[in-house]
C-alpha cells in the first residue's frame, strides 16, 4: 500500500523519517514494524528510520541529527554545505546544529552542538533542510578559522558566490558582541566589501598598499583585451589596477606554480597588459609575506609612472622604506 505523504517525507528528507512522523501523516506501527521487517527500513537511532540497508550519506546523517532534536537546524559548515557552499567535508567531519541558548543537548559521537541566543532570527527554520542563515553560518565558520586568512577565504567566498554582501554580514557580526574575533571579522569584511576576495589580496591592500601610502587601486576590474597574434577578444580581471598610472598587479595564490599551461597564461595576461599599454607586476605569498620589499618596488615602478608621491614607512621598526630610497635602488646609511 502506498503512502503518498511517507514517500514526500522521504524524498525531502534524503530518505530519512522520524517515527514520529509516519504516525503523523496516517502510518501506524504496524507499518513502521512491517517495513523493519522487510528491510526496507532500518532503525538508524531511536525513532529515527532509514530507507536503505547502506552506510548513511552525509545528509542523511544531517537530518537524522535535526529530527531527533526537534527546533535544531544546521549551524556552522553544515550550514554553509546545505546552501551549496564550501568544499567537501572531511570524512570525519562532525554535523554541526545550533539549538536555543539555553537548551542543553548530551554530548554525541559525530555531532557538534551550539547553543545560540536570539536563534529565531538566526534561523531559516522551513528550508531543506532547516539551517542558520547565510550570514550567521559564515560569521560561526570565520570566528573559528584556524587563521586570519582563513577567516578571509570564509567572509570573501560567501560574498563572491553571491550568497550575502558584505554589509549583511557586518550587521550580523556586531550585533553578535561575544562572537570571537569579532573586530578582526568586522575588518575583514571592510577590505572584502573593497574588493579584495582573497587572503592574498587582503594582505596586499592592508600590508603593502594601504601601511606604505602608495595611491589606492582599483580592485577585480574587468577588461576587454585583444588577446595576442590577433585572435579576438576576451575579458580578463585585474586583481589591482592603478589606473592614472598605467600599471597593474595580479596576485597569485597558488602555492605550486611550475606547470607549462599555468606560465603560459601568465605570460599571456603580461603581454595583454602590455598591449593596453600598461606594466604588469605580479607578485605571490612569497613578494605579499615581504610587504615592505614590495611596497618599494611597486612606488618605484608607480613613480615611473607619473605618482606624485613616495612610499611611506610603515609602523616596523625594520621597514624596507626606512633604509631605502625609493627612487633609487640605494640603501641610506
Amino acid at each position: 500500500m502506498s503512502h503518498p505523504e511517507i514517500d514526500r517525507l522521504l524524498r525531502r528528507q534524503g530518505g530519512v523519517i522520524a517515527h514520529r512522523q509516519v504516525l503523523e501523516v496516517g502510518g501506524d506501527r504496524a507499518l513502521i514494524a512491517r517495513k523493519l521487517r522487510r528491510r526496507e527500513w532500518v532503525r538508524l537511532y531511536d525513532g529515527i528510520l532509514l530507507d536503505h540497508t547502506g552506510a548513511p550519506s552525509r545528509r542523511q546523517r544531517e537530518w537524522a541529527a535535526l529530527l531527533r532534536h526537534p527546533g535544531a537546524v544546521l549551524a556552522g559548515r553544515s550550514a554553509l554545505r546545505a546552501e551549496g557552499l564550501g568544499v567537501e567535508p572531511a570524512r570525519r567531519e562532525p554535523v554541526e546544529i545550533a539549538v536555543p541558548h539555553g537548551r542543553h543537548l548530551e554530548r554525541e559521537p559525530g555531532l557538534a552542538v551550539v547553543q545560540l541566543r536570539g536563534l529565531p532570527e538566526a534561523a531559516r527554520p522551513h528550508a531543506s533542510p532547516p539551517r542558520l542563515r547565510v550570514e550567521y553560518a559564515a560569521a560561526m565558520v570565520a570566528s573559528a578559522a584556524r587563521s586570519e586568512d582563513e577567516a578571509v577565504a570564509v567572509l570573501a567566498d560567501v560574498v563572491r558566490e553571491g550568497a550575502t554582501t558584505p554589509g549583511r554580514l557586518a550587521d550580523v557580526i556586531a550585533g553578535r558582541r561575544r562572537l570571537p574575533r569579532r573586530a578582526l571579522l568586522l575588518e575583514v569584511l571592510a577590505d572584502v566589501a573593497e574588493g579584495a576576495e582573497s587572503p592574498l589580496e587582503r594582505r596586499y591592500l592592508r600590508d603593502v598598499e594601504r601601511a606604505h601610502g602608495l595611491p589606492r587601486g582599483e580592485r577585480q576590474v574587468r577588461e576587454t583585451v585583444c588577446l595576442v597574434g590577433g585572435e579576438g577578444l576576451r575579458t580578463v580581471v585585474r586583481d589591482v589596477r592603478y589606473a592614472d598610472h598605467a600599471a597593474v598587479v595580479e596576485l597569485d595564490g597558488r602555492l605550486g606554480h611550475s606547470a607549462a599551461l599555468d606560465r603560459w597564461s601568465d605570460l599571456s595576461r603580461d603581454l595583454e597588459a602590455a598591449v593596453m599599454g600598461a606594466v604588469s607586476l605580479r607578485a605571490g605569498w612569497q613578494q605579499v609575506l615581504d610587504p615592505c620589499r614590495l611596497a618599494v618596488l611597486v612606488g618605484r615602478v608607480l613613480r615611473a609612472r607619473g605618482w606624485g608621491g613616495r612610499p611611506r614607512p610603515c609602523r616596523s621598526e625594520d621597514c624596507t622604506v626606512r633604509r631605502i630610497d625609493p627612487v633609487a635602488d640605494v640603501e641610506c646609511a
